[in-house]
């Protein structure tokens, strides 16, 4: 049987620990090939989409398809589970279903999308982005990583065409329901399995500050326009914003020319943040912001902002998620979630529901990351279950 042992060995990071798996990079496509192998050996009829992404369908494709599936790639140096939990325990269901004789009266298929994590490209969920129309192929396809490829680049030399990627109106049609299972990324769930009741308004934002680049030694501090301490005051005011439940948080920050004996010339900073709203949200990202500004003038730097993905709040399709208990039970608990998920992307535009593996340690995108076997055996059998409800 298919287990996350199957590809615990690919793409795992040495110098941060844990592994990092992003779209298009050779460990991605690696474990693009695996599902693919995959989903043939179970007879499963594989056909990618013009975005990148991996369908899997068991039967024809057609209208009110039930849809699962979740991503392959990581965040630099990301836990085991995020993702992949999802895609195996999918082959799994599916092998479960067959071992109970049933009968899809529906499509069934699974689904890998490409980019969620925004690891490489810097946009999360890039795949269900594209195939829903949030993000433009003209938008999508700039986007650079940090060797200067572009998203366009790389998908080409993947074997996608760039030119005809965007919304994709067939795929959306196809979809009747769409159910993605993951590892629960906080500690909120006391049971083996769960369910997503919404997810935080959450988006990204660049800041660039421009100052002037000098010798460490010979430039006195009066002497200095120095942009390295205005991107430390947003990483302050960023933990003294993030106040009454909203998050916000400073994970990667790139100084120009990025020498020990050199004053910085520039530094890019990026902030994520999130909150229960959109109101919420952006009233913690303007405080932020005007934190920086004001030091910036204070230092004699400049700062441009730049948003670089926002997704608003996401409540999960009430009438799926009812067909989900009457299949798992009336207990079952639903609990919100501060992470974004291509779940999230779809919930716009088609029924969509999500099941949680609880996780006791509480921690995600870090290589501690961990759900016990046999919770992740029981996600097996409330997807198969939801599947077999949602199918027959």
């Amino acid at each position: 049987m298919t287990d996350l042992a199957d590809i615990a060995d690919v793409g795992r990071d040495a110098r941060r620990g844990g592994y990092s798996r992003h779209g298009f990079d050779r460990v991605e496509l690696e474990l693009r090939s695996w599902f693919t192998q995959e989903a043939r050996r179970r007879g499963l009829d594989v056909r990618p989409d013009r975005n990148g992404n991996i369908w899997a369908w068991w039967g024809a494709p057609g209208p009110d398809a039930v849809i699962t599936g979740s991503h392959l790639d990581s965040v630099p140096g990301g836990g085991a589970f995020d993702g992949p939990l999802g895609v195996v325990s999918a082959l799994q269901a599916f092998d479960l279903l067959r071992s109970r004789g049933f009968t899809p009266g529906k499509p069934l298929a699974i689904v890998v999308f490409v980019e969620e994590e925004g690891g490489r490209f810097g946009v999360a969920c890039l795949g269900s982005r594209l195939m829903t129309g949030a993000i433009t192929a003209e938008a999508a396809c700039k986007l650079t990583d940090a060797d200067g490829v572009t998203f366009g680049e790389a998908a080409h030399a993947a074997g996608f065409d760039p030119l005809r990627m965007g919304r994709d109106d067939r795929a959306l049609a196809s979809v009747g329901a769409f159910v993605e299972l993951h590892v629960e990324q906080g500690r909120g769930l006391e049971v083996p399995v769960g369910l997503a009741s919404s997810i935080l308004a959450h988006g990204r934002w660049r800041y660039t500050f421009t100052g002037e680049g000098n010798h460490a030694g010979a430039t006195l501090i009066e002497d200095r326009r120095d942009p390295m301490l205005p991107a430390a005051a947003l990483v302050l005011a960023a933990r003294r914003e993030a106040t009454s439940g909203a998050r916000a948080t400073v994970g990667r920050i790139v100084p120009n020319p990025g020498g020990t004996n050199v004053i910085a010339s520039s530094v890019d900073v990026w902030l994520d943040a999130r909150a229960d709203d959109e109101p919420r949200t952006r009233e913690v990202v303007s405080r932020i912001t005007a934190a920086a500004r004001e030091a910036a003038v204070a230092e004699g730097c400049e700062v441009r902002v730049t948003e670089e993905s926002w997704g608003g709040t996401v409540r999960f399709d009430p009438d799926l998620m009812a067909r989900v208990r009457d299949a798992l039970g009336a207990d079952t608990p639903a609990l919100p979630t501060g992470a974004g998920h291509d779940a999230g992307i779809l919930a716009a535009h088609v029924p969509t529901a999500m099941l949680f593996v609880r996780n006791p340690t509480g921690i995600s995108h870090a290589p501690e990351e961990f759900a016990e076997a046999d919770d992740c055996a029981a996600g097996v059998v409330a997807l198969a279950t939801t599947l077999e409800h949602l199918a027959r």
